[in-house]
């Protein structure tokens, strides 16, 4: 994808969260990465999705010079930059407030893997990352929030290509992908596994994730070097 194809991309994903109602008020932004310039494009803070364009678009470099546009980037820029910085294979990182997934992270608890829509999207538990003291809040807490998330996912030893969502405690989920748009897709599924989740455990609280089996069928039939799912 060249450079200015990301930037519509990320346009198209911007108004998208909107769009499917994730992102209420100002309450999300998306980014895309272009591995080859190794520049980052976000969008600005405050700005309403509805009167988003492209020219708005804020491009900047991996460590946060921003190389063009005219307005401030969006709040959560840092953490953005350092999932791009650490997560090898993602180009998308998505931000959202979504209601359900929102749930999650203010209860400060991971979203297990409760089902096979669960397991299309997600490989297991999607996990909760740890709360930021004071002084890291103080100091620079857009980019140690994204240290957190990397260090959240290096110590649990989990593949970020394989669970590409995070819900940050008292805070909101984070997604990423292989694009703005599929980073948006997974925003997407995160909100719709958590909603299932918060109904499934209300008919059963006794409810218990899905044995790993159909976990692990269920996931590479989708994503796995054998993958059938789909078209070719």
């Amino acid at each position: 994808m060249n450079f200015n194809d990301l930037k519509i991309h990320v346009l198209e994903a911007n108004h998208r969260i909107a769009a499917v109602g994730l992102a209420k008020l100002t309450w999300g932004n998306v980014s895309g990465y272009d591995p080859d310039s190794k520049r980052v494009i976000i969008k600005p803070s405050g700005v309403p999705y509805d009167r988003l364009r492209d020219d708005d678009l804020v491009v900047l470099s991996l460590d946060g010079r921003v190389l063009e546009g005219s307005l401030r980037p969006s709040s959560d820029t840092p953490t953005h930059l350092a999932l791009y910085r650490a997560f090898p294979g993602i180009a998308g990182v998505c931000h959202t407030h979504s209601t359900h997934a929102t749930a999650f992270a203010q209860a400060g608890c991971p979203l297990p893997c409760f089902g096979t829509t669960h397991a299309d999207h997600f490989f297991g538990e999607v996990p909760i990352c740890r709360t930021l003291t004071q002084e890291e809040v103080g100091r620079d807490y857009e980019g140690i929030t994204g240290e957190a998330i990397v260090d959240c996912f290096h110590s649990q030893n989990i593949d970020p290509l394989q669970v590409p969502a995070v819900l940050q405690a008292y805070h909101a989920p984070f997604t990423w992908g292989k694009s703005p748009l599929e980073a948006v897709d997974n925003s997407i599924a995160l909100e719709m596994c958590a909603q299932m989740a918060l109904l499934g455990t209300s008919i059963n609280p006794s409810l218990t994730p899905l044995p790993k089996h159909l976990l692990i069928k269920h996931f590479l039939r989708k994503h796995g070097p054998g993958a059938y799912y789909g078209q070719k």
